[in-house]
């Protein structure tokens, strides 16, 4: 029994042309290409399939009934190998693909959000997954290659992830109407007495903090201890305290019960982009990487 050779797709098409068009020579035109190179496509595929492909009815090439029995499957292959043209045009074109991000879970409900919405807009073959955790797991996640793209802080390195490091701005924030309102850049001494809210006593930005009061000879008085600086907004909007945060939770409150000024000394935020070293991230990764990082570039710290 002879063993029949897999069609290629170039055969199919000239196939369905000539049953759409009736004629080999109307064939070739919407293909674009010869009719000696559209006959020959025929032909091969005709001593291929090992039958007839065509009967001639009053001057139009009529199928015969074994094409009228492949017809169906015909069309679904090429209507499969278009969707496939098109999305890996997509995917070239950045327009496609599936994101993995994991985060702090306070981005999860401030600045990313906004990022992600933005990015979807004109995008619609892409979809992303968004899992927020504390830095430990964020760290696992990228050295086991489960995650395209993390931010997290406290990184300090690993060689099985690449890093981008960068330092964003932090602002005190009040509530409305408090007198702070009047002052354009607030320092220590400002807060002397007041209920602070902060981030946990063992994190580098608390300590930072706890430093910059120390120096200043003004005394933190601790009142609330949160893990994000979102909770440390929620908890200024309902009037418990004051906090100094990242000014990108900060501008998410804004309007909403918050007003923020700038803090002095500076207090850097220092937030750590990474993605795995050894997993080749795709085109549309990549693209939101950029995307993400110059999203940042208001709120940074001039180097």
């Amino acid at each position: 029994m002879a063993k029949h050779k897999t069609p290629r797709v170039r055969q199919l098409e000239a196939l369905m042309a000539v049953i759409n068009n009736g004629s080999v020579t109307a064939a070739a035109a919407d293909l674009g290409i010869s009719q000696p190179a559209a006959s020959r496509l025929l032909a091969d595929l005709g001593k291929e399939f090992g039958f007839q492909l065509f009967n001639k009815r009053e001057g139009q090439m009529v199928p015969s009934q074994e094409v009228r029995l492949l017809q169906p499957d015909i069309q679904r292959v090429l209507e499969l190998m278009r969707q496939i043209s098109e999305v890996s045009r997509d995917i070239t074109n950045r327009k496609a693909g599936h994101i993995r991000i994991a985060c702090l879970p306070g981005f999860a409900t401030s600045h990313l959000p906004d990022i992600v919405a933005d990015f979807l807009q004109d995008r619609p073959g892409v979809s992303m997954t968004i899992e927020p955790d504390r830095p430990e797991r964020i760290l696992e996640w990228m050295i086991g290659e489960q995650f395209d793209f993390g931010i997290t802080d406290g990184f300090v390195g690993h060689p099985a992830v690449d890093r981008q490091d960068v330092q964003v701005r932090s602002v005190c924030v009040f509530p409305d109407g408090n007198e702070l309102a009047e002052k354009s850049v607030i320092s220590p001494a400002d807060l002397a007495g007041r209920s602070i809210i902060h981030t946990r006593k063992e994190s580098d930005f608390y300590l930072q903090l706890s430093r910059i009061f120390q120096d200043a000879h003004v005394a933190l008085n601790s009142r609330i201890e949160v893990r994000q600086f979102t909770a440390a907004c929620e908890l200024v909007c309902n009037g418990v305290g004051v906090s100094v945060v990242s000014e990108l939770d900060a501008v998410k409150y804004a309007g909403r019960g918050l007003s923020f000024r700038p803090f002095a000394p500076s207090l850097p935020h220092a937030i750590s982009l990474v993605r795995p070293t050894l997993k080749k991230p795709s085109l549309v990764t990549l693209e939101f990487i950029e995307y993400f990082t110059k999203s940042l570039q208001p709120y940074l710290i001039a180097p």
